[in-house]
């Protein structure tokens, strides 16, 4: 059986993997910016558009939606006189962030067994 035909997630059940799959964090640049804030504590707006190669608008749309889900925490700042943003994972991010890689996981547990059955 598939996982996610089973998989309970805010109440739902999906019976595809792309309807348990926490749209959210699975969206390229967004899974990057929590990926990349789960293994860093904080990471500046430059530092972020760096690692993840994308343009100063696609970043803070991906981030503004992760913040409006409580997925991130957003500092803004100064330092030597220049504006810097900062981002954080909050534990809800975290939470996520490992609910979609257990997802993640066992869809491709699934999908190396029956390759091995073929």
């Amino acid at each position: 059986m598939w996982p996610w035909a089973s998989t309970s997630f805010c109440g739902m059940v999906a019976s595809s993997p792309t309807e348990s799959l926490d749209r959210l964090v699975h969206e390229r640049i967004r899974l990057g910016i929590v990926s990349a804030l789960a293994a860093e504590e904080a990471m500046s707006f430059a530092d972020l558009k760096k690692v993840l190669r994308t343009s100063d608008g696609n970043l803070s749309v991906h981030a503004r939606k992760l913040e409006e889900a409580g997925y991130i925490k957003v500092s803004k700042g100064f330092e030597d006189r220049k504006p810097k943003t900062e981002y954080r994972l909050t534990a809800k991010g975290r939470r996520a962030l490992e609910h979609y890689l257990q997802q993640m996981e066992a869809i491709l547990s699934e999908a190396r067994d029956a390759l091995e059955r073929t």
